[in-house]
């Protein structure tokens, strides 16, 4: 793959070799038809998913001035695996039935366990195979990044990044819960959470790993570049993320409507909707935020609310302004146009998704 890697299908398809190799080789060291069903859940999981991590880490490396070689590609593949470990998690905690248009881990194998008559409860069985199965997954990302094939001297180099990325995306996970749990919600709160739960894993910290990867070091340009851009475009990745969760179409996103309404989740766009809310309007919100048996009524109630009080619109001015204001960046960084431009477009497809 030479200028055809900024063809995005080009790209995925590497990521996509190169994870399907890696699971097909685990789980046949411990031997036993007993673990395929945790294989064929983690490759499922594995088959979907946008490959924006791994996109954001290959053209930091470019960027940086790395060439092309077998390695870069199968280290960020392994994003992918991190990611599919959050996911994973993320179902177990918010009790979620679908990902991807397909049954959450946990209910996979909480089905698993009433089709084959075993003894005990079937959603214990469930969640603690899918506590397993995430935490699989994260020892998977951690080795693919290590037996990638590039120079030890690299990845020594950007072991620091990868270990703090990993740091902050199990807090950003805890602020999550916590956030949930304390209700509070307030526009500043729900940026804190967004940023290090999903944000700074999905573009900042990727595009940090492929620029040390390929210089060896971290240079002062390159944390300007991925904080002006890359901290950016991860604060609009996420505000797209939460429009979806409430305003998405299944077929598209593989969820229900409405369902981070019925998982309560304390998004910046429900913050922003309480923030300029009325009294009765806040009060609904709050009522029917987090029922797990929120039917359609109750979800077009919300929606109309979300978008009465201007919170949409504001949110989608926001991520108007933070993918202008990235975009300005990067053209101040010191990189070739080919990467200059490639960015340029994995920002907008980050913003601007539909799925």
């Amino acid at each position: 793959m030479s200028t055809d890697a900024a063809n995005m299908d080009d790209l995925r398809a590497q990521v996509d070799r190169r994870l399907r190799e890696f699971v097909e080789r685990q789980l046949h060291t411990p031997g036993g038809a007993e673990f395929e069903p945790l294989r064929t859940a983690a490759a499922d999981l594995l088959s979907g998913g946008k490959r924006l991590r791994p996109a954001f880490c290959y053209w930091g490396w470019r960027a940086a001035g790395g060439t092309d070689e077998p390695g870069v590609f199968t280290a960020a593949a392994s994003l992918e695996l991190l990611q599919a470990s959050a996911l994973v998690h993320d179902d177990v905690m918010d009790k979620s039935d679908l990902r991807r248009g397909m049954p959450a881990a946990h209910r996979r194998f909480e089905t698993l366990h009433g089709k084959s008559g075993w003894q005990g409860s079937a959603e214990q069985f469930g969640e603690g195979a899918a506590i397993l199965l995430g935490n699989l997954l994260l020892i998977w990302s951690g080795e693919m990044w290590r037996t990638s094939g590039l120079p030890p001297e690299s990845l020594a180099a950007a072991q620091p990044v990868h270990d703090h990325m990993r740091t902050e995306l199990m807090c950003g996970q805890y602020l999550d819960l916590l956030e949930q749990a304390a209700g509070e919600n307030t526009v500043e709160s729900a940026l804190r959470v967004a940023l290090y739960k999903s944000g700074k894993y999905s573009v900042e910290h990727p595009l940090r790993l492929g620029l040390v990867l390929a210089a060896g070091k971290l240079e002062p340009w390159m944390d300007e570049l991925c904080t002006a851009y890359g901290t950016r475009v991860g604060i609009a990745f996420q505000q797209r993320d939460d429009i979806l969760g409430v305003f998405g179409d299944p077929a598209r996103t593989g969820k229900p409507a409405g369902d981070d309404l019925r998982e309560g989740k304390r998004t910046m766009l429900v913050a922003r909707t309480l923030a300029a809310a009325s009294a009765h309007q806040a009060s609904t919100v709050r009522g029917l935020l987090g029922d797990r048996h929120l039917d359609e009524r109750g979800v077009a109630t919300l929606r109309e609310i979300i978008e009465g009080t201007g919170a949409l619109r504001e949110c989608e001015d926001l991520i108007g302004d933070y993918l202008t204001e990235a975009l300005a960046a990067l053209e101040q960084a010191p990189i070739t146009p080919e990467a200059r431009a490639a960015l340029a477009d994995l920002a907008v497809a980050a913003t601007s998704r539909r799925t």
